[in-house]
């Protein structure tokens, strides 16, 4: 059981805010490392810490209260987050973690009394090619089944540390099953800094601009058009930030670039500071991502003593630029740049009012570039074997590759490299999928696309997508995947906007009332109602894209709403008659009198 000495703590939040740590724009690190610590943030901490950064205990509740990751509570010696992605559902977590929850003697989401463990749910942890998975104090366990899960249990028990459980069950694979020109090994450490002070930050831009690189974080934004923009921006300062918080349900391909190709993302990254004129970057690596954390810190230590990272990089003098890891602490809408953003200056992550855009204020109000793992590993290929290398994959529009997280109903799930363009019906053929019905394109914002439409193609143009491709078989419920992302959304809205906050709780509710029976014709009318107005007055694309995946399976899916109407008249959604069981089962009577009258 975690005792907190109070000596203890006042000297380590002390020490967190010493120096550089005394900036507001820490709060969020100082928060993160006190729960990883302590499994709570206790109020003497939030004290100290308003008293150090000069904010108010307030402010730092709204904090915590906003971050998955971070509790006022504490969790106990074992803080355990089964992943609730569908395809963890696919693959039976529901029932382990009933199973572990029975073993333990605890109920989901409460911390035992004896301040050993807690046990909950949590939103996709990103090992979908690999699960059932969990977080066992923020490092991911994989692959379970019920004999894994009963010897965690015995394990937690037992009160053994985390280095003495087995050391397997938390080695996490690449699974890398198709790769093109992206994942060769075809450039060493500095090769691309080397290129831009040969041929100049003018000429490696035209290079970038020449290959079309779009954002391969789903938006498909021209990346050197980003770049230039930023660049032009008089300022004194600025950013660079890469956003590893890859939060969308089913994706998961940013987690390989970062544990084997770090060396080609942060090289990436200090191209863009070169070209933009940056000193300071950062990696926004998300919660559910801690197991890298400490391999990363690595890399860039070793890039720092190679003369690749820091001050005069490669001798040139006025080159200096550094990167420190910031990490995430479990809100999906992170993922928005904007969001991402204000999570980086210690705030509760909202996505901002645009324009004005992060290029010309971003990070502390100054020109920053934000960019998706996989498009800085793109970039500092191209400043190295050159435009042309990367358009000889592709489409006119979409140029180079694009990585696939595949998982759901297949043999092989795992991490697919294909040139832009690339048929759907040609990935469910390679990654093995048997009689599917529909592919979820893009993750839980995306696209449900059942088989009459798997001639279409991953590109800009058709069937865009940040990377993940889940699939599910003729003998799945559509439905199941709908409720899924409904409660995802709801879990998941910041709460700033009206239509986002209102009506995807009245959508869950509407989906859950049609997958209990309970449903109409008018409440499917009521559905599309309510999703349009949420994609057309949301605040942000959160909101705009949550009734995706509804709207989507109404249209393509009907069958799987029509089987489960109660009738083609309305029907209320509370059932008062139901609601009254408790007061008959106090007073023993169950007659006639005792119940409402159904009206037929």
């Amino acid at each position: 059981m975690v005792v907190i000495s109070t000596e203890n703590m006042d000297r380590f939040v002390a020490e967190l805010t010493a120096g550089e740590g005394v900036r507001p724009d820490r709060l969020l690190q100082h928060l993160y490392k006190i729960q990883y610590r302590y499994s709570c943030i206790p109020d003497q901490a939030i004290r100290q810490l308003g008293d150090a950064l000069g904010l108010a205990p307030v402010q730092i509740q709204a904090v915590i209260d906003f971050y998955s990751f971070l509790h006022h509570s504490p969790r106990g010696d074992f803080d355990i987050l089964f992943s609730d992605s569908i395809t963890d559902h696919m693959d039976g977590s529901r029932e382990l973690m009933h199973q572990l929850c029975a073993k333990l003697g605890v109920r989901p989401g409460e911390p035992r009394p004896d301040g050993r463990v807690t046990v909950a749910a949590t939103s996709c942890t990103g090992m979908c090619d690999q699960g059932p998975a969990m977080l066992v104090n923020g490092l991911a366990l994989i692959r379970l089944d019920s004999e894994r899960v009963d010897r965690v249990a015995a394990l937690v028990e037992a009160g053994t540390p985390l280095d003495g459980w087995p050391s397997e069950w938390f080695m996490v694979e690449d699974n890398i099953r198709r790769s093109d020109i992206l994942l060769e090994r075809n450039i060493a450490p500095g090769d691309a800094l080397r290129a831009l002070l040969r041929e100049g930050p003018e000429r490696l831009l035209q290079q970038l601009d020449d290959s079309d690189l779009r954002g391969r974080g789903g938006a498909g934004f021209m990346t050197p058009l980003k770049w230039e923009f930023c660049r032009k921006v008089p300022s004194d300062i600025r950013y660079v930030v890469c956003n590893a918080d890859e939060g969308e349900p089913g994706t998961f391909k940013d987690r390989v670039l970062l544990q084997s190709y770090a060396d080609e993302v942060i090289e990436g990254m200090t191209l863009g500071a070169g070209i933009i004129g940056g000193r300071q970057g950062f990696i926004y690596l998300r919660g559910e991502y801690r197991y890298l954390l400490e391999e990363l810190e690595a890399v860039l230590q070793r890039r720092r003593e190679q003369g690749l990272l820091g001050r005069d990089i490669l001798g040139q003098p006025g080159f200096d630029f550094d990167i420190e890891i910031h990490m995430g602490a479990g809100a999906y809408i992170c993922g928005e740049e904007s969001a991402l953003l204000d999570s980086l200056e210690g705030r509760r992550g909202i996505a901002r009012k645009r324009p004005p855009f992060p290029v010309t204020a971003g990070y502390l109000g100054k020109p920053t570039v934000v960019n998706n793992v996989e498009t800085l590993v793109a970039a500092a290929k191209i400043a190295v074997l050159g435009s042309e290398w990367f358009r000889s994959r592709g489409t006119g529009d979409s140029t180079g590759t694009k990585l696939l997280s595949v998982s759901g109903d297949c043999r092989y799930p795992g991490i697919y490299e294909y040139p832009m363009g690339v048929q759907i019906r040609e990935i469910l053929e390679d990654c093995g999928a048997v009689d599917p019905q529909a592919v979820q394109v893009a993750g839980a914002a995306g696209k449900t696309l059942p088989a009459i439409e798997f001639e279409r193609c991953i590109a800009c143009e058709d069937a865009a997508t940040g990377g993940s491709f889940m699939v599910f078989n003729r003998q799945r419920d559509m439905l199941d995947m709908v409720r899924n992302f409904s409660h995802f959304f709801v879990h998941e809205s910041c709460g700033f906007c009206t239509p986002c906050r209102v009506g995807g709780s009245l959508l869950k509710d509407l989906v859950d009332k049609v997958h209990a029976g309970h449903a109409t014709e008018y409440d499917l009318q009521e559905m599309r109602r309510i999703g349009m107005t949420m994609q057309n007055t949301s605040h942000c694309g959160l909101g705009q894209t949550a009734p995706n995946a509804v709207l989507d399976t109404l249209d393509k899916f009907p069958e799987s709403y029509q089987a489960r109407l109660k009738s083609t008249e309305f029907v209320p959604a509370f059932d008062l008659d139901g609601a009254l069981s408790e007061a008959r089962s106090i007073t023993g009577r169950d007659d006639a009198g005792a119940h409402l009258e159904e009206e037929v």
